[in-house]
């Protein structure tokens, strides 16, 4: 049986929309988030993240209480956790970049930040965090919300990341 130029143009459609899907998840998978935290933790020495799905559910909960309000607000929570918000497509490895970019306003040798804020950065390479879990939402407002936590916590006062 010979295809007719309707089932090929359904096929044709069909693989586009799946590598479409493919290409719009592509950076905002649990690898994705790894990758990003990972190669960051690695240039200081630290030992890599691991994905927990306890964490992520709990990542996944906050974030969607969050869709009607994307204000940058912390769940207080048990984990570490960093957010942020961003338009477009604002992926997860963004946001990531987003808190490691504060890695200038660190000062190792004082142990403390420098200017601005980098306790987004801290959490990231936080030696003694294993586990992560995030979550990515996009709030009524358009915007997208972004939260990773972090099993066990850091950022204590007068311990160091790294």
């Amino acid at each position: 049986m010979r295809p007719t130029k309707i089932s090929l143009v359904t096929l044709y459609f069909m693989a586009l929309v799946l590598t479409m899907a493919h290409v719009s998840l592509a950076q905002n998978s649990h690898l994705d988030y790894l990758a990003a935290h990972n190669s960051v933790r690695a240039q200081v020495g630290v030992a890599p993240l691991a994905w927990n799905d306890t964490v992520a559910a709990y990542a996944g909960n906050y974030a969607t209480k969050r869709v009607g309000n994307c204000e940058l607000e912390h769940s207080r929570g048990p984990y570490g956790e960093n957010i942020a918000e961003g338009s477009g497509d604002f992926t997860a490895v963004e946001a990531v970049q987003l808190w490691v970019g504060e890695k200038a306003n660190y000062d190792y040798d004082s142990n403390s930040c420098v200017g601005d804020e980098c306790l987004h950065y801290t959490q990231v390479v936080w030696r003694n965090s294993v586990h992560l879990g995030c979550a990515r939402v996009q709030c009524h407002n358009g915007w997208w919300f972004v939260t990773c936590n972090y099993d066990p916590p850091g950022n204590y006062e007068g311990e160091r990341p790294y």
